[in-house]
């Protein structure tokens, strides 16, 4: 149970730190972030809890991709003209 307690604590800091960049602001990804984990905290079985974490690392996948697609596109914006 330790090890689960020492993984999420590492997967809130991890969202947290990714959601400084978010479009819709840093203060709107905390709340609902927050939320997210306290609707879920009184889960105490094991595969759920693995579940969980595994749809929390799946976030942090998907964040990552928009935040290199939003670094692409700004490339691509300032280097390629319309024609």
């Amino acid at each position: 149970m330790a090890t689960y307690k020492s993984h999420a604590i590492q997967l809130y800091k991890n969202l947290l730190y990714l959601g400084r960049d978010y479009p819709k602001g840093h203060d709107y990804f905390r709340t609902r972030l927050k939320a997210a984990f306290m609707k879920n905290r009184e889960v105490a079985e094991s595969p759920q809890l693995e579940m969980l974490l595994a749809r929390g690392q799946y976030i942090i996948k998907e964040l990552e991709a928009l935040y290199m697609l939003k670094k692409y596109r700004t490339l691509k914006k300032r280097y390629y003209t319309k024609q």
